[in-house]
């Protein structure tokens, strides 16, 4: 069929007649399905099941250098999982902080201290400046947004490429404005786009010389090691910043969230060996120790990284056929049409959407009255406002294979009667 554009209005009214007639019938099947965030799947949760055994009543919850795990202390981690997630990280053991359950509020915590506390290098505390800036690579991750949001960070959208932002804006910007802070970096398998940094990305960030001497690059690395069709590396952000001068400038961020189970997992946190020494001095105020338990339980599962990688090789399995799903209903359904396009990831939780413009709200509205819930539009960017109303982040993971068919239905038809409605209505 020809796209929907090049339609007249006698044609497009015919087609808008049959896709509301198929709309309806949807509706009339009463769905209940959620694709709104990148769960994983109970498939994926079975995986990690026995990890619940590994330390019963009888264990032995002493580490190899006799630290009981049962009581407080250990701050930075229990040795053991310093190693493990350094190693994980490519970084040193000294130079990792093994924290609690999700890197996310580790994030939240660093934001927070840089606001009330400062960062090493810094002259006060953010909160001091009559304004604090932060880069945000747009399509981004929402969740970034709203800690900016919920502490008063002004955030300033940079254009996000397959390969890294756009990494003139992001030069030009900081090298002029001393009330830019900071930058927050998904490298790897870009949350929602699915790329990853270039080579040539990782340098020129790792060498930026902000106006500002307390900028920090944060770089969330939560998808390290989730491929699902190729698994992508990218330099070392920590080492290319001892390189270029800069060692101080980055704090990395991961965790076994969606390696093992989700809020039950393990984070960690990297950063040079006077960062975390620093770090280390405000976390005196802020905790005791953290959950060595766990700590135990994951380093006694995986034992080092290649056992980790064996689980996300299962994890992969999973999700490629999802994956599949998704992008072959799409080129089936709406390939030619001209009502969107779509992003091919080689790893991460997401397919990105780019509808046509201004139809990414109607596209989510339909689909919701049609029982499937997608993020809502604008999540992708700050303050929930995509200027073209294109951005739709789908989450494949947490349906059932019959499930993602019955959504990526009602979304395939939703996405063609957003752009019908919308031609029709110029």
């Amino acid at each position: 069929m020809k796209q929907y554009q090049e339609m007249t209005k006698d044609q497009l009214e015919a087609e808008r007649r049959q896709l509301e007639e198929d709309y309806a019938r949807l509706q009339a099947k009463g769905l209940k399905l959620n694709m709104a965030r990148g769960k994983p799947g109970a498939d994926q949760l079975e995986l990690s099941r026995d990890l619940l055994d590994v330390l019963d009543s009888k264990s032995d919850c002493r580490t190899e250098s006799g630290i009981d795990c049962r009581n407080y202390g250990e701050l930075l981690g229990i040795p053991e999982a310093r190693q493990l997630f350094a190693n994980y990280m490519g970084v040193a053991p000294e130079e990792t902080i093994v924290v609690g359950s999700a890197s996310l509020t580790f994030m939240y915590d660093c934001m927070a201290r840089a606001m009330l506390l400062g960062v090493l290098g810094g002259e006060k505390p953010w909160c001091r400046y009559d304004k604090v800036k932060f880069l945000c690579p747009v399509p981004g991750y929402d969740r970034h947004f709203t800690i900016c949001e919920a502490l008063g960070i002004e955030m300033i959208p940079i254009p996000l490429t397959e390969w890294g932002p756009d990494m003139d804006l992001v030069e030009e910007l900081t090298a002029e404005d001393d009330t830019v802070k900071g930058i927050w970096c998904v490298p790897k398998y870009t949350n929602p786009l699915g790329g990853s940094y270039s080579d040539e990305a990782v340098r020129r960030l790792a060498a930026l010389k902000p106006a500002a001497k307390d900028f920090r690059i944060f770089w969330d690395n939560a998808y390290a090691v989730h491929y699902v069709y190729e698994d992508t590396p990218v330099l070392n952000i920590l080492e290319e910043c001892k390189k270029a001068g800069n060692p101080d400038m980055v704090y990395m961020f991961g965790s076994t969230s969606k390696i093992t189970f989700p809020g039950a997992g393990v984070a960690f946190f990297a950063a040079s060996k006077a960062n975390v020494d620093f770090t280390a001095k405000q976390l005196d105020a802020q905790a005791i120790s953290w959950d060595k338990m766990n700590m135990l339980r994951h380093v006694r599962y995986f034992k080092d990284v290649a056992g980790i990688r064996a689980q996300m090789d299962r994890h992969a399995a999973i999700l490629r056929p999802k994956f599949d799903a998704v992008l072959d209903t799409l080129e089936r359904e709406l390939g030619g049409t001209g009502a969107g396009t779509w992003v091919k990831p080689k790893g991460g939780y997401f397919v990105t959407y780019i509808a046509a413009p201004g139809c990414a709200k109607r596209i989510v509205a339909l689909c919701k009255e049609a029982g499937v819930v997608l993020t809502a539009a604008g999540a992708t960017h700050p303050y929930h406002k995509d200027p073209d109303d294109s951005y739709i982040r789908l989450a494949p993971s947490f349906p059932s294979p019959e499930e993602l068919t019955a959504a990526m239905e009602v979304f395939c038809t939703a996405a063609k009667l957003a752009l019908v409605e919308g031609l029709l209505a110029r």
